[in-house]
C-alpha cells in the first residue's frame, strides 16, 4: 500500500475530520471568551478594584539597560489567563453536563413492551384450553 493511500485512508477517517472540526471550533471559541474576558468583564473588575487594569500589573526584576530590555514579570497576563481558563472551564462544564442530562433521558425512556407475535397468542390460548381439560 502506498504512503499517499494510507495517509488518505487516515485523513479521511471520521475521527480526524471530527477531531479537525472540534480544535477550529475551538480556537474560535476561545478567541470569543478571550474577548468576553478582556473587553467585558475585566474593565468593570479593573474599576471595583481601583482602576487596575490587570494587563497592567508586573514586577520589574532588572531594569533595562542600554539596548536590552527589562526583565518583567507579567503577573497581570496570567491573572488574564486563569479567568480566561476558569470561564471555558465552566462553559465546557455545562455543555458536558446538559449533553450527559440529555443521554439520561434517551436511555430512561420506558422500553416499548414486546409486540406479542400472532402465532404465540394463538398456542397460549391452546395451552390454556388443555389446562382446562
Amino acid at each position: 500500500m502506498s504512503l499517499i493511500k494510507e495517509f488518505k485512508e487516515f485523513a479521511l477517517k471520521g475521527n480526524v475530520v471530527d477531531l479537525a472540526v472540534a480544535i477550529i471550533i475551538g480556537v474560535a471559541f476561545g478567541k470569543i471568551v478571550t474577548s468576553f474576558v478582556n473587553d467585558i468583564i475585566m474593565p468593570p473588575l479593573g474599576v471595583l478594584l481601583g482602576g487596575v487594569d490587570f494587563k497592567d500589573l508586573n514586577v520589574v526584576l532588572k531594569e533595562a539597560e542600554g539596548e536590552l530590555p527589562a526583565v518583567v514579570l507579567s503577573y497581570g497576563n496570567f491573572i488574564q489567563n486563569v479567568v480566561d481558563f476558569l470561564i471555558i472551564a465552566f462553559v465546557i462544564f455545562i455543555a458536558i453536563k446538559g449533553m450527559n442530562s440529555f443521554k439520561r433521558k434517551e436511555v430512561e425512556a420506558p422500553a416499548a413492551p414486546p409486540e406479542v407475535v400472532r402465532s404465540e397468542v394463538l398456542l397460549e390460548e391452546i395451552r390454556d384450553l388443555l389446562k382446562k381439560k
